[in-house]
């Protein structure tokens, strides 16, 4: 049985005593997923350490170089994340593949040095507004999924974390019906193979607490990336509680 997890994206957003608030609301005693909270890089050794006083949940890192040290001005590298107590690191958000230029290519590197460093990748993976119109999402997911089947062993699958994220859904209140939604978690899963059935596959797009439970309901959906929701500590910990 795979046990869920839910993860805070916090984005851009926050500052120290944001940091502070947050954790001193966060109550997560009644939650059975693992809880991931990814805050901006300033801010993870404070979210490290309300982790280990809390003891509920792990921290990650919203994203990191695939260089392990050098001349990379403003890069984070695995180790550096590692040293900050991070668990888990985002790779291939949207943001970072549509605003930033981040090919799939890139991102399966990324995705090679975190757990290169025994960090656990949750790779993100979706389609846009366009390409969902043109009936393309499960060509794109495909595509996406390939760069990184390209470069690593299928075991490899067994260390990391997928998130469906539909672009068109990010931060826009739209979200894909748990059918549709679980349509495409379905479809990764199978283009993993066999070891496709213990991977956690998550679901990123305007989730919140109202909409969780129905979500969390469909057989291959394993819990959330949550963006927008994870900035208030008591709807994101409803969240939580949805995921079983």
């Amino acid at each position: 049985m795979r046990i869920s997890l839910v993860a805070a994206n916090w984005k851009m957003n926050g500052n120290r005593a944001f940091a502070e608030r947050f954790f001193t609301d966060l109550e997560l005693g009644d939650v059975s997923a693992d809880v991931v909270v990814c805050p901006p890089f300033p801010y993870l050794s404070q979210a490290a350490q309300a982790a280990e006083k809390k003891g509920s949940f792990k921290v990650g890192g919203q994203n990191l170089s695939h260089e392990p040290d050098g001349a990379f001005t403003g890069e984070v590298s695995a180790r550096m994340l590692l040293d900050c107590d991070a668990r888990y690191v985002i790779v291939g958000h949207s943001e970072r593949r549509g605003l930033y230029g981040e090919t799939s290519e890139l991102v399966a590197k990324k995705f090679v040095a975190a757990q290169a460093a025994n960090l656990i990748p949750i790779l993100c993976v979706g389609e846009t507004l366009q390409e969902r119109d043109q009936g393309r999402t499960l060509e794109v997911v495909a595509s996406q999924l390939q760069a990184v089947k390209a470069v690593i062993e299928e075991k490899a699958w067994e260390c990391s974390v997928v998130a469906y994220e539909p672009v068109w859904a990010i931060g826009t209140g739209k979200t894909a019906s748990p059918e549709e939604a679980q349509n495409v978690h379905k479809f990764i899963r199978t283009q993993m193979g066999d070891v496709g059935l213990t991977v956690r596959i998550l679901y990123g797009g305007s989730v919140k607490s109202a909409n969780a439970s129905a979500l969390f309901a469909q057989a291959d959906i394993d819990g959330a990336l949550v963006g927008g929701a994870s900035l208030d500590a008591k709807e994101f910990a409803g969240v939580c509680r949805a995921a079983v």
